[in-house]
């Protein structure tokens, strides 16, 4: 990878990290993951940023952005990381104006996908699940960088157009009968298809946006997906300032305040539901009266409302949501002899995700709370020293991926927010 970016201002953090640290156990893991990302995920190029998932040789949207973020911790003290996280934003804007309906792109245009799909492919395309996150991701990393940082060199022409991209794509699939994204596979896994010819379950009208796909990148029951609109309203919120405070474009500012308050308007009509005498969110509804109670590893989640700055932690229908989420009713809420906690249907069952105990940490006040998780996070790593995609509640030897980089950097992001050490 060969970035040349300084090593004393990462050692720094990890030595402020193992002074604070009441379990060295948490500093130790926070030192594997942390130099993790940026020693193997990493590719600079001369114009831009490319990031990988790890075990994949294609970067997505949603990853990328994740991965990246707790690094805004130290970008104001080194230059190339300042950097490299700007030519990230630039290369997802160049993968955005390409195709904004892929989830997944190659560094090159070398033809290279996941899949042989019967969907609208081109070179650059590594996959082209639609999904609506995969579109937030990247603005809310724009975003943070200007307000943590200061900087705005990434804030290009091109960037303006892929944000009037987003918001177009975004209105089009307010309406998706009128869309001309499809998506078929054909494999052993139902949750990799769209049924209906690739146009999906039948929906009717809500102001929220259509998702093919969850973050899990398996299929929508229902197509809209309450947690990525929360994530939209959110980012289209940042849109609406960057539009006015870079651009100095009233009416792109006013586009998007308009779309937000639709789908705001729409989650509130459509996205709360009474559940045992209380309001909770639904995961997903399809405009029609259906809807799924649950909630997935993955985020955008509906745990996760609060860390993405769409409501406070306090709020009594996400409080009620979470208590949901947070038990049996939840279908994919799992415990077991050694950890419990949210999986996903994209893993074996009783699979409890670390980014879901991340989450669960980062959306409460309780400081025992998080403490407790950093705690079973680090005595279920099984010996890595790195967090894993899915861990077996009763054995956590047994696990999905040897090191999952997006978790890495999400037990970083608790530990950072616990230790009160700000991004």
């Amino acid at each position: 990878m060969g970035i040349n970016y300084s090593k004393s201002v990462i050692e720094h953090i990890k030595t402020e990290v193992a002074k604070r640290s009441s379990n060295p156990r948490w500093s130790e893991v926070f030192s594997n993951c942390f130099d993790n990302t940026i020693e193997t995920t990493v590719r600079t190029t001369a114009k831009d940023t490319f990031v990988i998932t790890g075990d994949i040789p294609a970067m997505w949207l949603r990853d990328s952005s994740a991965q990246i973020k707790p690094y805004l911790v130290v970008a104001n003290e080194d230059d190339t990381i300042k950097q490299l996280i700007c030519g990230l934003v630039d290369r997802q804007v160049k993968c955005i104006l390409i195709d904004p309906y892929a989830n997944a792109f190659n560094e090159t245009e070398n033809g290279h996908c996941y899949h042989q799909d019967i969907t609208e492919m081109n070179g650059w395309v590594w996959e082209r699940k639609y999904e609506v996150d995969s579109l937030c991701y990247p603005i809310e990393l724009a975003y943070l960088l200007w307000k943590k940082t200061g900087e705005t060199k990434h804030f290009t022409s091109d960037f303006k157009r892929a944000a009037e991209t987003i918001i177009g794509v975004f209105k089009t699939e307010q309406h998706h009968e009128t869309s001309p994204y499809r998506f078929e596979r054909f494999d052993e896994r139902p949750e990799d298809t769209l049924s209906n010819n690739g146009l999906g379950e039948p929906f009717g009208y809500t102001g929220m946006t259509w998702s093919g796909f969850r973050p899990s990148d398996d299929s929508c029951t229902y197509n809209y997906l309450i947690p990525a609109n929360m994530f939209a309203v959110v980012i289209l919120g940042y849109l609406e300032e960057i539009s006015k405070e870079i651009y100095g474009d009233d009416l792109l500012a006013k586009k998007a305040n308009q779309l937000k308050k639709e789908i705001d308007q729409g989650i509130s009509k459509w996205g709360i539901v009474e559940h045992l005498g209380r309001k909770v969110y639904a995961y997903e509804v399809d405009g029609l009266g259906n809807y799924l109670l649950m909630d997935d590893a993955n985020v955008p989640s509906l745990l996760a409302a609060p860390y993405l700055g769409y409501c406070e932690i306090n709020d009594t229908v996400y409080q009620n949501t979470r208590a949901l989420i947070l038990s049996e009713k939840n279908p994919y809420y799992y415990e077991g002899t050694e950890l419990k906690g949210v999986g996903s249907e994209h893993t074996p069952k009783e699979y409890v995700w670390p980014i879901a105990l991340c989450i669960q940490g980062l959306t409460t006040g309780n400081r025992s709370e998080k403490a407790a998780l950093l705690d079973t996070l680090v005595q279920t790593e099984a010996g890595t020293n790195h967090m894993h995609e899915g861990i077996n509640v009763n054995d956590s030897n047994q696990y999905t991926r040897e090191w999952f980089s997006w978790a890495n950097m999400m037990f970083c992001t608790l530990l950072l927010d616990y230790l009160k050490i700000s991004e």
